[in-house]
């Protein structure tokens, strides 16, 4: 007999700039674990016996995010004996898709309660720590792999989309996050992390910044380099057609560099009751989808479309959509294939303007959707990622 799965709480840390001297880079990965597992008990006083799982992804699985952070962060805060804790790596996908996990042992029966999130120190070890199997170049001959930005440069030509429209995408992006900042959008989910004296580390998201179309435009393309990599030729055996790829994507318009991490307290109703916890949501469907490997970005239409016939439902019955923004070019393909209004997508802005902790961003972004729905008191949002290798994510949460 299956049952719902209640999202009971969301929470996260700020992001901090991910580079040395960024407002998170002195906080072990760990420790922005153990400010979240704090703060989620201090906030809804549940019993911790009650949390069977503890489900924490991360995209570097290594040095002081490895072996089982998730289990190794509920020892160090002294959790009870009886919770569990494991690592997931689904590249971007990781967050949500712990999130989905959880949902569905809960929907399943097989547990009761359990916490679901993320964790990312892009500060201290850097994109690429754990290294790739798809890097090796003969995996990547094979494959025609390439870099993710060439592949969000080669997705804007494809699709006809110039550095104008990425830049104004990325624009909006800042201005929507700063406005939301600065309202207190973000206050009800965002945990303070603070040093061992009780000092305020990082309070609030650190890369937002005052951004104008003459900023983006001063700003050189990222991704030329993989053309001296032989990332170009590769393209022209799976897009012939394409003799050149057209670099736009920068800084400015790309997802940005951040530490950060995410908790999601999810459970049934029986033990939701028994824990004294309101429900503010449940899970409504979740779907992931594989697409084509060398363009990679294009999987949150599918993933979406997916998740939607699992719902019974379609774009209309959608409130809110919440698209993690890897890059612009992403945005605005989704945009154009789900035919979603400006205003019901991204509305607090995104990952171009607040970055994008890579294991921790699909249960921030979840949360987020949460927030907004109650802040605007509307019902449904669909949330979604793209992730590397060709994978799209999505679930749809219903407010109760």
């Amino acid at each position: 007999m299956t049952q719902d799965a209640f999202i009971y709480d969301a929470i996260r840390t700020p992001r901090g700039k991910g580079k040395p001297g960024g407002g998170l880079y002195e906080v072990k990965p760990i420790d922005l674990v153990a400010t979240l597992l704090d703060a989620m008990q201090e906030r809804n006083q549940f019993d911790q016996a009650a949390v069977e799982d503890l489900l924490l992804a991360t995209g570097e699985p290594v040095k002081e995010q490895g072996q089982n952070i998730a289990k190794s962060a509920l020892v160090y805060r002294g959790w009870s004996d009886q919770t569990v804790g494991a690592q997931l790596h689904r590249y971007c996908a990781g967050g949500l898709d712990a999130v989905n996990t959880v949902a569905m042992k809960i929907m399943s029966g097989m547990e009761s309660m359990g916490m679901a999130g993320g964790v990312e120190s892009m500060s201290r070890l850097g994109i690429g720590a754990s290294g790739a199997a798809a890097g090796d170049p003969w995996v990547a001959m094979q494959s025609f792999g390439i870099s993710q930005g060439l592949a969000a440069d080669l997705m804007a030509q494809l699709d006809g989309f110039t550095r104008e429209d990425v830049d104004r995408y990325a624009c909006e992006s800042q201005r929507r996050a700063a406005a939301a900042r600065d309202a207190g959008h973000f206050d009800r989910s965002v945990v303070p992390v603070r040093d061992l004296n009780g000092v305020t580390v990082l309070d609030k998201d650190e890369l937002i910044r005052p951004t104008t179309m003459d900023d983006l435009a001063g700003l050189k393309p990222s991704f030329t380099m993989f053309e001296q990599y032989g990332h170009g030729e590769f393209l022209k055996f799976k897009y012939p057609e394409v003799e050149k790829v057209t670099c736009i994507h920068t800084p400015g318009n790309s997802s940005g560099v951040v530490d950060g991490a995410s908790l999601v307290l999810l459970g049934n109703r029986q033990a939701g009751e028994a824990q004294g916890l309101k429900p503010r949501a449940r899970i409504r469907a979740c779907a992931l989808t594989g697409t084509e490997p060398t363009l990679m970005l294009g999987g949150p239409a599918p993933a979406s479309r997916k998740a939607l016939a699992l719902a019974s439902m379609d774009v209309a019955d959608i409130d809110l959509f919440e698209l993690n923004e890897a890059f612009a070019s992403v945005v605005l393909r989704y945009q154009r294939l789900m035919d979603i209004p400006d205003d019901r997508l991204n509305v607090n802005g995104g990952a171009i303007a607040m970055g994008h902790p890579i294991g921790a961003t699909g249960a921030m972004i979840l949360g987020s959707a949460l927030d907004e729905l109650e802040r605007r008191d509307l019902n449904t949002a669909l949330v979604t990622l793209c992730a590397g290798g060709g994978i799209g994510i999505a679930t749809i949460i219903e407010r109760v």
